[in-house]
């Protein structure tokens, strides 16, 4: 019997599992995974740790029980991978039990990331977190516990999170502007916590436009979180436990303080098989997922993805992006080759009140290392008719090509349910079939006075971008 063995039990993983053994049911398929949680909404925690989401088990998507016995796939659990054999196609996984040995004839390596912890001092202290795993959330959530007192109490002005959280409050640091540390933001203020966010940028959101970062800092220092920007954080100091965020110009006691900082590639276990990394530092993979190594496929936040923009391989680490990824080296191992695509970076998050998104190229010196000579032209327009009695406004930064006006990228951000998030997605199909700024004016928009005006944000982007490109 063929056997298809995966390492790593999250989106990736498990999707490509699932896809292979109903592709084929007579496949054998066996998955290792060193936790006890699979195929889990991580992007999911932050709102566990605000209180929105009761329970971990909500963010499970199909349990361990269901892929062993609905699924008929091989899951263990508790089995952590530590060497790979690309000549003897085998993998070895330890265990309570001891080890096993682990024929495969094909094999995906879907590791994931890491969180990466910043080299300053003191984060070894107690009180310092991560927000990367499942063990991660549940410990964030009972420091949140431990640190309420008295009652549940219902706080209207501080969003729904009192509906089931005690009260609570005291001060915390964030080190680390980007999604994890915006939406820790809120689900921390949500609570009544005193929330610092250190941002070593100028901007919180790098990945995002100018106009959209500043909204969004705006928006959290008037929901009371104190944005520290351009503040690099020199040391956490503290006896046992952290008690001081440290930076250039002032100390800043703290209760907590959670790093993030962005995540880095698990690696290890490829490069100690002779598996090639690319250029980002995440495992190089053709089209197919497939590796330097024969049979042996990477897929998920462990490799990288050609950029729909540039074909320029780039590190991303998405869920929808790991999700497909997986479905296609699931369909490739049984005889179905299948390429996993490229991907435009599309993102979103929302800070309290607001939302926002990203997708494609915005920095324009990364454009011009492309090849492109970039513009951009940022505006501001009525998310709904006018006369409509609801509705806000929608800013977009629009990113074309001067010469030919292909559209690289955008960022789009507007009041919470006001559509910038669902907005972006037309931008995205204009980035996959190269469409340029004449063509996305031309696109054919749904209109209704309570979703938009006649001419959609988007559109009024393109029109005003039209005037600039040749």
């Amino acid at each position: 019997m063929t056997t298809f063995v995966v390492v790593g039990g999250d989106a990736a993983g498990m999707s490509a599992a699932s896809k292979a053994k109903r592709d084929d049911p007579e496949l054998d398929v066996v998955v290792f995974e060193r936790g006890e949680w699979v195929s889990y909404g991580a992007c999911g925690l932050p709102y566990y740790v605000k209180g929105e989401i009761q329970s971990l088990e909500h963010l499970v998507s199909v349990t361990p029980e269901a892929f062993r016995e609905e699924r008929d796939i091989d899951l263990r659990t508790g089995h952590e991978v530590v060497a790979i054999d690309p000549d003897d196609r085998t993998v070895t996984a330890e265990h309570e039990g001891g080890e096993t040995v682990q024929p495969y004839d094909r094999l995906l390596l879907a590791t994931g990331s890491e969180s990466v912890v910043p080299p300053i001092d003191g984060t070894e202290l107690e009180g310092v977190y991560t927000l990367g795993s499942m063990s991660d959330g549940k410990e964030l959530r009972e420091y949140v516990a431990r640190a309420r007192d008295g009652d549940t109490l219902q706080q209207p002005d501080r969003g729904p999170a009192c509906r089931y959280l005690e009260d609570c409050a005291g001060p915390v640091g964030i080190v680390g502007g980007g999604y994890i540390g915006v939406e820790m933001a809120e689900a921390l203020a949500a609570n009544g916590f005193e929330v610092n966010l250190f941002q070593r940028g100028e901007r919180v959101l790098t990945g995002f436009s100018d106009a959209t970062s500043e909204a969004v800092a705006d928006h959290l220092r008037e929901r009371d979180v104190v944005v520290h920007l351009g503040t690099d954080v020199q040391t956490l100091t503290g006896g046992d436990r952290v008690e001081t965020v440290v930076t250039v110009d002032e100390r800043i006691d703290v209760e907590m303080v959670l790093l993030g900082t962005g995540v880095r590639p698990r690696t290890a276990l490829a490069e100690d098989a002779g598996i090639a990394l690319g250029e980002t530092g995440a495992i190089e993979t053709d089209a197919y997922r497939e590796t330097n190594v024969s049979d042996v496929y990477a897929a998920g936040d462990c490799a990288e993805s050609a950029h729909v923009v540039t074909g320029e391989p780039v590190y991303v680490p998405l869920a929808l992006t790991a999700n497909r990824h997986g479905r296609a080296v699931g369909q490739t191992v049984t005889g179905k080759p299948t390429e996993g695509g490229a991907v435009a970076g599309t993102a979103a998050v929302k800070a309290f009140d607001i939302e926002a998104a990203r997708t494609g190229i915005l920095d324009h010196e990364a454009a011009r290392a492309a090849g492109f000579d970039p513009v951009s032209e940022t505006v501001t327009a009525n998310s709904r008719a006018g006369y409509y009695p609801e509705g806000g406004t929608v800013t977009v930064t629009l990113t074309a090509d001067r010469e030919t006006g292909r559209i690289l990228g955008a960022s789009l951000v507007s009041e919470y349910g006001e559509g910038a998030v669902h907005r972006s997605h037309a931008i995205v199909a204009a980035l996959t079939e190269a469409a340029t700024v004449s063509d996305l004016e031309n696109y054919d928009l749904a209109y209704a006075p309570p979703f938009n005006t006649t001419w959609d944000p988007v559109l009024v982007a393109a029109k005003v971008l039209s005037g600039t490109v040749r």
